[in-house]
């Protein structure tokens, strides 16, 4: 690794895993052949597959998993709270303890191609080679081969094989 990432002792990498300058990686797992890209941050308790491209700026947060093969695009964004909250009630400051009944895993099967931009909503699955469009926002599952676009995103056609 060198200076300018943020690797903990945590991570696991994969043999031939690539990462680009500014990386945030922790508590997560990296699979084989896999390229992260510059600025990108990936959670504890994620896991990105095999060979998969994740590019600049994406985020990758806690409880999402992403199969082998797959390409997230820049600046995509995983969300695992649907009601995200900075306070509690007292209006005191929200702790990881306080949230945790509102959290939510997403997976990302196999094949997958994710568009820059995109943002995708927690506990959901994107099915297996289904494509998302640039600056969808996604907030229910996706059928594996489909491609979904839009806000919120919906069903365009099948992809074609």
């Amino acid at each position: 690794m060198n200076q300018f990432n943020s690797i903990a002792d945590d991570v696991k990498l994969g043999e031939g895993v690539r990462l680009l300058k500014f990386v945030n990686l922790y508590g997560c797992s990296i699979g084989d052949g896999s390229k992260i890209g510059a600025f990108v941050e990936i959670q504890k308790n994620a896991a990105v597959g095999k060979n998969c491209k994740i590019s600049s700026h994406a985020f990758i947060c806690e409880g999402v998993a992403v199969g082998d093969n797959c390409f997230v695009g820049h600046g995509v964004v995983f969300i695992n709270d649907n009601e995200p909250r900075s306070v509690k009630e007292d209006g005191s400051m929200e702790r990881d303890e306080d949230w945790r009944n509102r959290f939510v895993e997403t997976r990302i099967e196999d094949f997958a191609v994710i568009g820059s931009n995109a943002t995708i909503l927690g506990g959901i699955t994107i099915g297996t080679g289904a494509v998302i469009g640039a600056g969808s926002v996604v907030t229910k599952d996706v059928p594996a081969g489909e491609i979904w676009v839009g806000n919120p995103a919906r069903f365009l056609r099948k992809v074609k094989e």
